[in-house]
């Protein structure tokens, strides 16, 4: 197939933005803001755009209260021993990681494996290879840790034809932004979330891709209650259904920050099931052991991970 008609293919792919918001003046005025920042971001460079970005949003953070707050609720719940010091400072990371995050949409192009100046390193790559040979396909989990679109731009540069499960913005506008943003370092097999999206699994998998999901938000509808950081939270059992049904390796890749715009990724061994032939039974435990997979990581680094989520409605209803 020629390189035209190969581009031609992504393109089919390529979701539109999300239709069943109307597009108002308030997006158009959030969308020309967000452009703008993209722009100076740009001027900037990488370092300095990801350093002003971080300081930004650690100084925005702290007045805006409310939303800070809920993550102060969830550092509370989570570490009851913890003084109001330590959970000051890691709320201040959380946005300060986020700030930095925001800032690198404009650079995703300079975030490779390889190169003069490799920003990600890679871990574990080479031990999945073959797994992913045999098994034509696995379904990759992770969460929103340090830069999570580091994952699936890894996964891009070693080669690894994947497709993945993303929510909508809620401004029509910024979501088709973020998509080409997205589509130009990743993949165009892009699936919003949602029982509309869920018709684009058995696609990507007759294609022989894999699946890569962020499993650390809240779903409320089709959610389980499991246990997550000791609490129960209602998670997806999307990756759990997906692997069992389709006899797929379930593979964690974390992402870590290690400073400024660089990045660590390791590609983990395969979480260990044995399914009962009970499904619903099996669904719940191997969601209960994706989400202890992933608790690994936020308590490794609790200021990379984004505790301004509602991950548990008890306490999060504001």
């Amino acid at each position: 197939m020629s390189n035209s008609a190969n581009a031609n293919r992504s393109r089919e792919f390529l979701p539109k933005r999300r239709s069943n918001r109307p597009v108002t003046i308030g997006h158009r005025l959030e969308y020309a803001i967000v452009v703008a920042l993209f722009g100076l971001f740009g001027l900037l460079g990488i370092d300095r755009a990801s350093a002003f970005g971080g300081a930004s949003a650690k100084f925005f953070g702290r007045i805006l209260g409310r939303v800070s707050q809920r993550a102060v609720n969830n550092l509370r719940m989570v570490y009851p021993d913890w003084d109001d010091k330590k959970i000051q400072e890691t709320v201040d990371e959380v946005w300060e990681n986020l700030g930095r995050t925001a800032a690198e949409y404009a650079h995703l192009k300079a975030l490779t494996t390889t190169g003069g100046d490799p920003r990600i390193e890679v871990v574990g790559a080479k031990e999945i290879t073959p797994l992913l040979i045999e098994r034509g396909c696995a379904i990759f989990i992770t969460g929103h840790f340090a830069n999570w679109e580091v994952a699936g731009i890894t996964a891009t540069q070693l080669g690894l034809p994947f497709g993945f499960i993303y929510r909508a913005s809620n401004n029509p506008l910024v979501d088709e932004l973020i998509i080409k943003k997205r589509a130009a370092v990743m993949t165009t097999r892009q699936i919003p979330k949602g029982w509309d999206g869920a018709r684009g699994f058995i696609d990507l998998l007759k294609d022989r891709h894999s699946i890569a999901i962020l499993m650390d938000q809240k779903l409320t509808t089709g959610g389980i209650p499991v246990p997550f950081m000791g609490h129960t939270a209602m998670t997806s059992p999307a990756a759990a259904r997906l692997a069992l049904r389709f006899n797929l390796p379930l593979v964690q890749i974390s992402t870590e920050r290690l400073h400024g715009a660089y990045f660590k990724v390791v590609v983990h061994d395969p979480i260990p099931f044995e399914p009962s032939g009970n499904l619903g039974a099996d669904i719940e435990k191997l969601t209960i052991k994706i989400n202890e997979a992933l608790e690994k990581d936020v308590r490794a680094r609790p200021g990379q991970w984004l505790w301004l989520h509602r991950r548990w409605p008890k306490i999060n209803s504001s």
